[in-house]
C-alpha cells in the first residue's frame, strides 16, 4: 500500500522520521507532507504513534490528464469503490485543490466525484447506493486536484491525529497538540529529555505532550477507537489489538522513568484547566503545576543544573504589555537560569528582540494562519559568563591601550574641552546634550551625549569628491576619540548617516529599543537605533523649560506634536488641557508612552492623528498656549507639499485663529535661511526669542533652529479730553 501523512508546514521531516521509526519504506518528502509505503500494520502503528502528522491517507489511483468535470467523472468511474463502501455504509467526501483551471470551487468536485462513487455502487450491487453522512460517517474519501492531476486517497485515520482527546473547549486552547510536539521535537529537552519547565503553560499543552513523549506512551492511546480504519471492512481487529498490546506494554515501561515536568502559569484558571487536561491524558503523576508570575520569580525558586525551557508565551502585535513581557523574561533567564537551554515559541517575531538573548538557532512553524518563530537559547553558566566578560575586558584594555591616530587625538582633544565646558550644563540637572556639532570640518558630525550613558553620532554625509576610503577613516578615528573621552562602551554609541534633505522621522530599523532620558524633572522614550532622530530635539530644551513655565491653567495645542515632549511640559506646568496633532500614529502613541511615564493620563490630554494644516480648518477651539515647531519641508499624502519659509505665513494665520485674545503662540522652526514674513509681523505681535532658546551645548550654532513669541495686537485706548478754545469771528463781505 502507498500511504499519504499530511503534516503541518515544516514539520515534513519529523513525519518522515515517525515513519522510518514505524518501519515504513520508501519514506519521501512530498507536497504538504510525507509519502512511504507499507503494510496494514504500519498504517496501524503510525496512526498509533504519530505525535506530528495530522491525516493519514492510503493512495487508491492518480490521473495526470484531467482537463474538466467530465473527464474527472469519467476518471472517478474506474476506480473500484465497492472494495472501500457498501450500501450499508455512509461515506463522506473531502477535497482540496491547488491551480486547478477547470475548478471554481471544491463543492463541485464533491459531487462529481460523489455522484460517481454512487453509480459505481449501484451498478455494482443492483441499484442499492450507499448514503452520504458528512459528520461520523463509516467512510471517508478524499481527492486532491492540482492543475491536470488528480489522486483519490482513502481516510485511514479518520479526523485530525492532533485531536488526541485530552482537551475540551477550546476558548483557552491557541496551540495545536502535534504542533506541541514538534516543538518539543524540535528543542535541546528532546535529545536529553531532563527537567523541563514551561513558565507560560496555559492549556499545558507542551508540558503534556511532553510528558507522553517522555513515558513513551503513544498519543493514539488516549483514544484508541477513535480512528477511521475500524470501520473498514479490510479492517484485522487481531493485528491491531497485539500492536495495542505493545503500545501499553512501552508505556508501562516509561511510566517507571524519573520525570520531572514544571508548569507555571499567572491565571489560576488556565492552571486548573491545563490540571484537569493532564489527568484526561493521565501524565498528571508527571507534572507539577503552580500559578506563578514569572516576571516576579526569584532565584530560590528555580532548580539549580543545566535544565531545559520549552514555552509558548503570550503576545500581541505591538502591545506594550507584550514588549515588557519579554523585556523581563529576557532579564530573568540572564539572571535566574544560568546553564538553562530555552527555546521560546512566538508568533509575533520582533517581539523576539525584546528577549536580549542572541538565538543559536530558530525554526519556523505555521499555528493556524500565524507564522510563529521558535528560537533556541543557550544562557550562559555563571563561569562562563564570568570568562566572557574578562576577554572583553582584556580586547578593551589592549584596544584602549593603542595611541590614537594624530586626527583622533585632535577629535579627542576637543571632546574633553568641549566636556569641561559643559559640565556647567550637568550641574544644573542637564542629562543629555549636544557634545560636538562638526567643530572641526574635517570631522563633521553631530554627536549628542545621553544620560552619561550613551552616544547618539550622526555624521553628516561628506561631498562627493570625499574619498569614501578616507571618510569612512575619518568616521572610524571620530568614533575612537568618542569612546575615549566619554568613557561610554563601544556598544552604546550609535552611529548613523543624516544624508541631505532626510527627514527625521525616516525609518532605519524596527528594533523598538527605548531607553529613559530625563530633561526639566520628567521622562522620556528615546531609541537609538530606529529613526534619524531619537525622539526628542535636544535644542529645543529651553523652549521646553518655557513652555512648562507658561502653561499653568493654559489651554495647551502642540501642532506636530511629534513624540510629545513639549506637551509632557505643559501638563507638568499644570495646564489646563492638552492637544497633540500629528501625521503619524507611531509618534503619537509614542507621545502618549512619554505622557503615561510621567502620570499623565487623565482625560484632558487628547491626541488627533491628522495633517495639522486640514485640522486647525475644521476645529472650532480655541487655546491659551500653542507650540508649532513643522518640519522645514514635507510631501504629506494629505494635501499638497509644505515648505517652511513658503508656507509660514498661512500656517501662522490659521494658529493665530484659535488662539486666544491674550494667549501666546511660540513659533519654531530649523530652517537655516528661515525669514519671519513681514505680514506676519506686521499684523501681530512678533517677538524674536531664538538667543534666548539657544543652550550652552547649541552656542557653536546658533542657526539651530529660530523660535518667535506671536501674539495678538493690543488694542490702543486713549483719553479723550475737551478743549475749549476762543471763536473767531469771521466777517463776510457781502
Amino acid at each position: 500500500m502507498i500511504f499519504y501523512a499530511a503534516a503541518p508546514a515544516n514539520t515534513y521531516d519529523l513525519v518522515a522520521q515517525e515513519a522510518t521509526a514505524i518501519g515504513a519504506n520508501d519514506v519521501t518528502v512530498t507536497g504538504g507532507g510525507v509519502e512511504f509505503n507499507g503494510t496494514l500494520e504500519t498504517a496501524y502503528k503510525f496512526c498509533l504513534y504519530s505525535r506530528v502528522a495530522s491525516r493519514l491517507l492510503m493512495s487508491l489511483a492518480n490521473d495526470n490528464n484531467i482537463h474538466n468535470g467530465d473527464q474527472f467523472y469519467d476518471s472517478s468511474m474506474k476506480i473500484p469503490w465497492e472494495k472501500y463502501l457498501d450500501p450499508t455504509k455512509t461515506f463522506s467526501i473531502t477535497v482540496t485543490s491547488y491551480a486547478c483551471p477547470w475548478l471554481k470551487n471544491t463543492t463541485f468536485a464533491a459531487m462529481r466525484l460523489k455522484d460517481a462513487v454512487v453509480d459505481r455502487i449501484r451498478g455494482y450491487y443492483d441499484g442499492e447506493r450507499p448514503t452520504v453522512e458528512l459528520d461520523n460517517c463509516d467512510v471517508t474519501f478524499h481527492v486532491h486536484l492540482e492543475r491536470d492531476a488528480v489522486s483519490w486517497y482513502l481516510d485511514i485515520s479518520g479526523k485530525s491525529l492532533h485531536q488526541r482527546g485530552y482537551r475540551k473547549g477550546g476558548s483557552r486552547v491557541t496551540l495545536k497538540e502535534n504542533l506541541a510536539a514538534a516543538v518539543l521535537m524540535r528543542s535541546e529537552w528532546y535529545k536529553n529529555q531532563g527537567l523541563l519547565l514551561d513558565p507560560f503553560c496555559g492549556s499545558g499543552t507542551i508540558p503534556i505532550e511532553a510528558a507522553l513523549i517522555a513515558t513513551d506512551t503513544a498519543p493514539g492511546l488516549l483514544n484508541p477507537q477513535r480512528f477511521a480504519f475500524l470501520k473498514l471492512n479490510f479492517h484485522n481487529p487481531t493485528l491491531w489489538e497485539e500492536i495495542l498490546e505493545e503500545a501499553y506494554t512501552r508505556h508501562e515501561a516509561g511510566i517507571q522513568k524519573p520525570i520531572k515536568i514544571l508548569a507555571w502559569d499567572i491565571d489560576k484558571g488556565s492552571v486548573d484547566y491545563a490540571k484537569e487536561n493532564a489527568r484526561k491524558a493521565r501524565v498528571s503523576n508527571f507534572i507539577e503545576f503552580d500559578v506563578k508570575d514569572f516576571t516576579k520569580i526569584e532565584a530560590e525558586e528555580v532548580p539549580e543544573g543545566t535544565h531545559y525551557v520549552v514555552s509558548d508565551p503570550p503576545y500581541g502585535k505591538r502591545s506594550d504589555s507584550s514588549k515588557y513581557l519579554y523585556t523581563i523574561m529576557g532579564e530573568k533567564f540572564n539572571t535566574l537560569f544560568p546553564a538553562w537551554n530555552v527555546s521560546l515559541l512566538c508568533g509575533e517575531q520582533s517581539l523576539l528582540s525584546f528577549v536580549d538573548m542572541k538565538p543559536e538557532r530558530t525554526n519556523t512553524f505555521y499555528n493556524g494562519p500565524i507564522e510563529a518563530q521558535l528560537a533556541h537559547y543557550r544562557v550562559f553558566s555563571r563561569e562562563e559568563r564570568q570568562a566572557m566578560m574578562e576577554k572583553a575586558i582584556q580586547k578593551k584594555m589592549e584596544r584602549l591601550a593603542q595611541p590614537l591616530s594624530e586626527g583622533a587625538e585632535m577629535a579627542y582633544n576637543r571632546l574633553k574641552k568641549n566636556l569641561v565646558k559643559l559640565a556647567k550644563l550637568e550641574k544644573e540637572g542637564v542629562t543629555s546634550y549636544r557634545l560636538y556639532d562638526a567643530d572641526m570640518p574635517e570631522y563633521s558630525a553631530a554627536i549628542d551625549f545621553y544620560e552619561g550613558k550613551y552616544i547618539h553620532l550622526q555624521e553628516y554625509a561628506p561631498p562627493k569628491s570625499v574619498d569614501e576610503e578616507a571618510a569612512q577613516k575619518r568616521l572610524q578615528e571620530l568614533i575612537d576619540a568618542t569612546e575615549r573621552a566619554t568613557e561610554v562602551e563601544l556598544e552604546h554609541i550609535y552611529v548613523k548617516q543624516r544624508q541631505k534633505g532626510s527627514e527625521q522621522y525616516e525609518k532605519l530599523d524596527s528594533t523598538e529599543k527605548f531607553y529613559i532620558m530625563r530633561e526639566n524633572g520628567l521622562m522620556f522614550l528615546v531609541n537609538f537605533n530606529d529613526y534619524l532622530d531619537t525622539g526628542i530635539f535636544l535644542d529645543h530644551r529651553p523652549v521646553r523649560k518655557m513652555i512648562k513655565e507658561l502653561a499653568e491653567g493654559k489651554r495647551f495645542l502642540n501642532l506636530f506634536s511629534y513624540t510629545g515632549t513639549a506637551t509632557a511640559h505643559a501638563a507638568a506646568g499644570g495646564a489646563l488641557s492638552t492637544v497633540s496633532v500629528d501625521a503619524s500614529s507611531t509618534y503619537l502613541e509614542w507621545a502618549e508612552k512619554n505622557m503615561e511615564i510621567n502620570g499623565f493620563t487623565t482625560m484632558n490630554h487628547f491626541y488627533y492623528k491628522e495633517d495639522c494644516i486640514k485640522w486647525l480648518r475644521t476645529t472650532l477651539d480655541t487655546f491659551d498656549l500653542i507650540f508649532c515647531d513643522p518640519p522645514t519641508y514635507s510631501n504629506s499624502k494629505m494635501r499638497d507639499s509644505f515648505d517652511v519659509h513658503r508656507d509660514h505665513q498661512k500656517l501662522i494665520h490659521s494658529a493665530m485663529r484659535h488662539l486666544a485674545q491674550d494667549g501666546t503662540l511660540i513659533f519654531s522652526t530649523n530652517y537655516r535661511r528661515f525669514q519671519m514674513s513681514p505680514v506676519i509681523i506686521k499684523e501681530f505681535d512678533v517677538k524674536d526669542i531664538t538667543e534666548e532658546t539657544i543652550g550652552l551645548d547649541f552656542e557653536r550654532n546658533q542657526k539651530i533652529h529660530y523660535c518667535y513669541l506671536i501674539t495678538h495686537k493690543k488694542a490702543i485706548v486713549r483719553a479723550q479730553t475737551k478743549e475749549i478754545r476762543p471763536t473767531k469771528k469771521i466777517i463776510r463781505k457781502v
